[in-house]
């Protein structure tokens, strides 16, 4: 089962009880995905 960005991003802030931060989020992925992606993800879905 393939989950997109948005899908994981969400199930990680609803399970992380600190700061949510895409580094963090990376590292968690073991690096499967970059946190530059995320990051880039983050602000080309910002206002949508």
């Amino acid at each position: 089962m393939k989950l997109d960005l948005f899908d994981i991003y969400t199930d990680y802030l609803i399970s992380h009880n600190q700061q949510a931060i895409a580094t963090a989020l990376s590292k968690l992925l073991d690096g499967q995905i970059s946190h530059d992606k995320i990051t880039r993800f983050l602000n080309n879905n910002r206002g949508a």
